[in-house]
């Protein structure tokens, strides 16, 4: 194959941007396996085939000449708007001209019980004009491997197939499609009442193809897809404040799940850069066990404990996979893969220049002492609201759980995965003291068998030494690890996990430190960089979404409701136009790092069920 198989092609670039657009300028669509990033403009510039860790086909958003896009909108300018339509993760793309309106509308087609290897990965494109004419434009440049490998391009009646090695791409086009370099183009005038239906669909190699009858086959597809995410969102139980965008954030959370194994991806996109420019560019689409953690805590505060039941398998299976010395791993592949290299594709420029492009991601080999905690938090959370635990997972929760107390005690990387070498994290120690303090209780609860008394020694051991070594009295605050004055977000989480109760004074005065310290006008820093808290990176971030949400919650349960209230309101200003968060948000309010990011929709969820509950 060669280095390259996508040949630039012109296009009219935002200015001043290089071309690419703002991150925060996508919706997103996606069928449980897989999902597109689609930008206003009507461009699909970010999609891995067939799965969420796939190789990408369409990857603009890292380098708008060579990454590859499929772009359907009208050819002269237009007012962008782009919704959901209600209760679905269907995306409403509309474009508003002195000629017409015209609107696309995407989605990817879920097939029920989509756990089968099979699955048809397909995007459908319906586009249809509600007022007066509008004359379209269709362009499909895919770029396969990242842009890497070279691809055929073979055009017949019912549309195109590209082919590169055995996988394949057919567009099914009912307008006739021109060859243009390694991709096609058409365009084609619609008026009050028509409709055309472009299906992308996704093969592996040696699956044949039947051709599509792409207008009876959009129309049934997008009925099928309403009523599955429909159905779906019926489920949760949330009626209070802020429903629409718990709903929304419900909704995204569920479209970053695998369907096959139960899995959740911290993010769908890899190297969207935490500072423009700058090197902090990782590969988020793969399924730490806090992250996927943290949303089954938002799944299980609405209701919906399925996921969770879900998720359960895919840990008991990593069970059976622990580490020579007991552990798990922080991170898995989708399907439960150990093994994650990371690599550099020096060929892709980056989002807006920002390189290195990473794929798989080196800290899958850290050692993170907190995922157990959050772990253990979850299964006593979903054992309590979902379906009862089984022995056979207990069996390895216990193994787990002695582990902590043979390591907890050790410094780590911690939940920031910090390149400048380990400390004695505090927010570890917190959440080692959460695994035997849950285990303890669900121990208890279940009468399941264990060395309760040895957990209870060692989680008390823990709380003595979070008070004296990870509290400074020269910052009246718990700080980042042992050796350090620094401030860090994650003590957000002490009164949260019931470790300390939230009017504490000593709680009471790490709220006030990081207020003064890490709060931008209510936007919250993980850390100050550099200040006693090296992460071993050069360059700077944005402030972190989640931590807002954190310092809103952490007000909320200290009873100081109406900073918790406007703090919560404000970082609900900072969503896109669909709803949706990125990781982090910039100096100038600008999306930052991966997107849509798992963590931020789940503090969202939980910031919002509890500043409800204590305003009622």
């Amino acid at each position: 194959m060669a280095e390259t198989g996508y040949s630039e092609v012109s296009r009219e670039m935002p200015a001043g941007t290089g071309g690419y657009k703002p991150i925060e300028d996508y919706g997103v669509i996606g069928d449980l396996h897989t999902v597109a990033l689609v930008g206003k403009d009507g461009s699909i510039d970010w999609c891995c085939l067939p799965h969420f860790d796939s190789p990408s086909v369409f990857a603009a958003l890292l380098d708008v000449r060579r990454g590859g896009y499929f772009k359907i909108a009208p050819v002269h300018s237009a007012v962008q708007k782009q919704i959901y339509l209600p209760e679905t993760n269907i995306l409403l793309t509309r474009f508003l001209s002195p000629e017409g309106v015209g609107e696309v509308i995407d989605f990817m087609p879920i097939e029920e019980g989509a756990a089968k290897s099979e699955h048809a990965h397909q995007i459908v494109r319906q586009v249809r004009v509600v007022r007066g004419s509008v004359h379209f434009q269709v362009e499909c440049f895919p770029g396969f491997d990242y842009a890497r490998a070279e691809h055929e391009v073979s055009i017949d009646p019912g549309g195109v197939t590209f082919s590169s090695g055995g996988a394949k791409l057919r567009l099914f086009s009912p307008v006739k499609l021109n060859a243009s370099g390694r991709g096609v183009e058409a365009e084609f005038l619609q008026t009050v009442g028509d409709k055309v239906t472009f299906v992308l669909q996704h093969t592996s190699p040696g699956v044949e193809m039947p051709f599509i009858d792409t207008s009876i086959y959009g129309d049934s597809t997008f009925q099928e897809t309403a009523r599955f995410w429909r159905q779906w969102a019926s489920g949760i139980r949330y009626r209070g404040r802020w429903q629409e965008i718990v709903e929304r954030s419900a909704l995204a959370l569920k479209m970053l799940t695998f369907a096959p194994t139960g899995a959740i991806v911290a993010a769908p996109t890899t190297s969207l850069p935490e500072e423009i420019g700058g090197v902090r560019n990782w590969d988020y689409r793969y399924a730490w066990l806090r992250d996927s953690a943290f949303a089954l805590y938002g799944f299980i505060r609405l209701g919906l404990t399925r996921e969770a039941e879900h998720f359960m398998n895919f840990i008991e299976a990593r069970g059976h996979e622990e580490e020579p010395d007991g552990s798990l791993k922080i991170m898995y592949g989708i399907n439960g893969e150990h093994d994650l290299p990371e690599a550099e594709l020096s060929h892709l420029e980056g989002y807006r220049r920002s390189r290195p492009v990473r794929i798989g991601n080196a800290a899958s080999d850290q050692l993170q002492l907190d995922i157990y905690g959050e772990l253990m938090d979850t299964v006593y959370l979903s054992n309590k609201y979902g379906k009862p635990i089984s022995y056979d997972l207990w069996q390895h929760l216990r193994r787990l759980l002695n582990y902590v107390s043979d390591n907890w005690q050790r410094k780590d990387e911690g939940i920031w995965e910090v390149r400048g070498g380990r400390q004695h994290m505090v927010y570890s120690k917190l959440m080692c003291w959460v695994a035997l303090d849950r285990g303890v209780r669900l121990a208890g609860k279940r009468s399941f068998p264990g060395n309760r008394s040895r957990w209870l020694e060692e989680r008390d051991r823990i709380y003595e030494e979070i008070m004296t070594r990870g509290w400074s009295d020269k910052r009246c605050s718990f700080v980042q690890h042992y050796d350090t004055d620094a401030l860090d977000a994650s003590n957000l989480l002490l009164s949260q996990t019931f470790f300390i109760a939230p009017n504490d004074p000593r709680m009471e005065s790490t709220l006030d430190a990081i207020l003064e310290s890490l709060v931008s006008d209510s936007l919250v820093y993980r850390y100050q960089i550099g200040s006693g808290a090296p992460d071993g990176l050069s360059g700077k971030e944005g402030t972190f979404n989640m931590c807002t949400f954190w310092l809103a919650e952490a007000l909320t349960r200290a009873g100081r409701l109406d900073e918790a209230r406007l703090i919560f309101e404000k970082m609900l200003s900072y969503s896109n136009h669909v709803g949706l968060f990125s990781e982090e948000t910039g100096p100038s309010g600008e999306a930052l790092g991966n997107f849509p990011q798992a963590f931020t929709h789940m503090s969202l969820i939980s910031a919002a069920f509890n500043l409800n509950r204590a305003l009622d």
